[in-house]
């Protein structure tokens, strides 16, 4: 989730509760320097104890990078709303379970208001824990391969300074780029490089917190 970009920031803006688009909660305290997140206290919850906290296990990372295929046009506190119920319909997303999912799931699903009811993604999410079961049977984990694209600076850190703004986080890079086209080649989809971008930043692979943001200001 990049709240740099345009669809990623209509959480932040006032809209009408949709199917795609439930009521906001209850407005929470604004906390000065926070990247994101004021006026939600899920999402203020999700940017100071989940974005940016590294991920780990086939899992955990399936269920990133699925929501994030599944946040695409849309903005990421619509699906964080939603993360629970998709929780629920797609097994924890364990990968197994999911890639055993038929046609008959994927009417289920497309029926279902709780979940972001698009066909392609659905379909894409199904394909894709089939692609992972398929990369762990021929030896190699998604955790292995996922973690192998973080920047390596040689002494530890996920990034050289912090950004100032949001102008200057980047929507892409290079690493999000050649990940894109390495699961890509492995038969996954929804994995374009400013939707891999999102999900290496969701992960921790980058940090791309502010220098003003109380999640930074307190590791000091």
């Amino acid at each position: 989730m990049t709240p740099a970009s345009s669809s990623k920031t209509g959480s932040k803006t006032a809209t009408g509760a949709t199917d795609e688009n439930p009521p906001a909660a209850e407005p929470d305290e604004q906390v000065a320097g926070r990247c994101f997140g004021d006026g939600d206290p899920l999402y203020a919850a999700y940017h100071d104890d989940e974005w940016g906290v590294p991920v780990h296990g086939e899992a955990a990372l399936f269920e990133r990078i699925a929501l994030e295929g599944f946040q695409s046009g849309l903005s990421w506190l619509t699906v964080l709303r939603k993360r629970p119920a998709f929780r629920e319909v797609f097994a924890d997303f364990d990968p197994r379970t999911v890639a055993g999912f038929g046609e008959d799931d994927v009417t289920r699903l497309l029926a279902d208001g709780r979940i972001i009811r698009n066909r392609a993604k659905i379909e894409a999410t199904i394909g894709n824990a089939r692609a992972l079961v398929a990369l762990n049977d021929a030896g190699t984990s998604l955790d292995e391969l996922f973690w192998s694209y973080a920047p390596d600076r040689g002494d530890g850190s996920r990034r050289a300074s912090r950004p100032a703004t949001w102008q200057d986080v980047p929507a892409t890079s290079d690493a999000s780029t050649a990940l894109s086209k390495d699961l890509k080649k492995r038969g996954f989809r929804f994995v374009g490089p400013t939707t891999m971008y999102a999900a290496m930043q969701a992960c921790g692979l980058v940090d791309d917190h502010l220098a003003t943001c109380p999640v930074v200001t307190a590791r000091a």
